[in-house]
């Protein structure tokens, strides 16, 4: 009775350890057969004539043995062989010749081979749960999860998800606003799944363009069913983003879908962002157009687009410079992101026939130094000079001595002439 009390229990303890580990029964079972059969041929040398039934809802198991009844002096293998004499003190009955079949108390193999037994059981399972984890989240990539913080380090945060497993979201692909607190839950995009020597590691992102992308589609359904389709998305994580998309139904206006009725629908993703100010521009194959849309909200005076170099000059009125440069240049760079363009800005002045184009100054400003007052929306000597000091140094990022070189040299032009 202890025996198959402590049999039971080894069946229980598995059961349990599956519940917990979302393996499915048929597995369990199979798992649990394979091993005790492995035990029995390594003991007996075959399982062939051994029969395992597994019985998971009573949580107990049992073993029988095929054997054949041959004469007294013909029993060499007591493993698949009875001799007459024993088979007969079962059942008188018996002949030589016949198969009997009994059952086998497993804990009578000792201590030791049931202890085996629960540790490759307990090894096996947990190889197969490593594996699923592996194959579960490898169809997940590029998919939105959802992990509650379990651990906060300095270079990655620790997320369980519903079956606790592990979500590594390492620092460079947090949003600079995320503040993570335990048991907080959060969304992630996967992005890279591993299984180096069995150990399975998912890594899940929140920087990604895909965890922009997955969350329209869940907050916009046109995007969801395909009638909207996002075609280019430039973000700098957590400050300002522009997304392009294209509608398929000419009745449907992409953008307005995208935001939503007072901006309901992209409020949500602006939360889940960390308040990351995005930008819903159409998409059009028309490269100047497209340009201009996304230089939004300045207005473009004229642009001359470069094909061959990637590059596009854009003409502005001085007062719509500042607004196409934007906070800390972010409006022209994502621009620039978003249409894979360089943009230089250009003021639409009447600059008359007295005025010289910066890149003739090569030969006394340096080159690196010209593209940082360009970048600016200075591209003329007489631009620059319309600019007080102060501002060229803080707008251009430039040294004082090195606007002061520029200032000189411009001035010294003008001299001249």
């Amino acid at each position: 009775m202890a025996r198959r009390k402590q049999e039971a229990n080894m069946i229980e303890t598995f059961a349990e350890f599956k519940e917990n580990k979302n393996i499915d029964r048929t597995t369990l079972i199979s798992i649990i057969e394979e091993s005790f059969r492995n035990v029995i041929s390594k003991m007996f040398g075959s399982d062939e004539n051994y029969d395992i039934i597994i019985n998971p809802d009573k949580g107990d198991f049992e073993i029988w043995r095929n054997r054949e009844v041959v004469p007294d002096a013909a029993l060499n293998n007591t493993s698949t062989q009875i001799s007459l004499t024993e088979a007969q003190k079962i059942d008188p009955d018996y002949e030589v010749g016949e198969q009997i079949t009994d059952e086998v108390d497993f804990a009578g193999f000792g201590r030791r081979a049931v202890l085996n037994l629960r540790q490759a059981l307990a090894a096996k399972i947990l190889e197969l749960q490593k594996d699923n984890i592996y194959t579960k989240y490898k169809d997940q990539i590029g998919q939105i999860v959802s992990g509650e913080v379990y651990q906060v380090w300095k270079k990655e945060v620790l997320l369980l998800d519903d079956d606790e497993n592990e979500l590594i979201l390492p620092k460079s692909e947090q949003i600079p606003g995320d503040f993570f607190r335990k048991n907080d839950t959060r969304r992630a995009v996967v992005i890279k799944v591993d299984n180096q020597n069995n150990n399975p590691k998912i890594v899940v992102s929140r920087t990604s363009n895909l965890f922009m992308q997955r969350l329209f589609e869940l907050e916009v359904p046109e995007i969801h069913d395909g009638l909207i389709t996002i075609k280019r998305i430039a973000r700098i994580p957590g400050e300002r983003a522009k997304v392009a998309v294209e509608s398929y139904d000419d009745r449907i206006d992409p953008v307005g879908a995208c935001v939503g009725m007072k901006g309901a629908r992209i409020h949500g993703i602006v939360r889940e962002l960390c308040n990351e100010n995005i930008d819903v521009i159409n998409y059009t194959s028309n490269t100047a157009l497209f340009i201009q849309r996304a230089l939004s909200p300045a207005k473009i005076s004229s642009i001359k687009i470069h094909e061959d170099e990637k590059r596009a000059e854009v003409f502005l009125r001085p007062e719509e410079v500042s607004m196409a440069i934007g906070k800390n240049g972010l409006n022209i760079k994502l621009a620039g992101m978003l249409t894979e363009f360089t943009i230089d800005v250009i003021r639409d002045i009447d600059t008359g026939e007295d005025d010289i184009y910066l890149d003739e100054f090569s030969d006394e400003i340096e080159m690196w130094v010209i593209d940082q007052l360009k970048s600016i929306g200075c591209t003329t000597a007489k631009s620059v000079l319309r600019m007080n000091r102060e501002e060229i140094i803080e707008k251009a990022d430039l040294e004082e001595s090195t606007v002061d070189d520029v200032l000189r040299i411009i001035q010294a032009e003008f001299e001249e002439e």
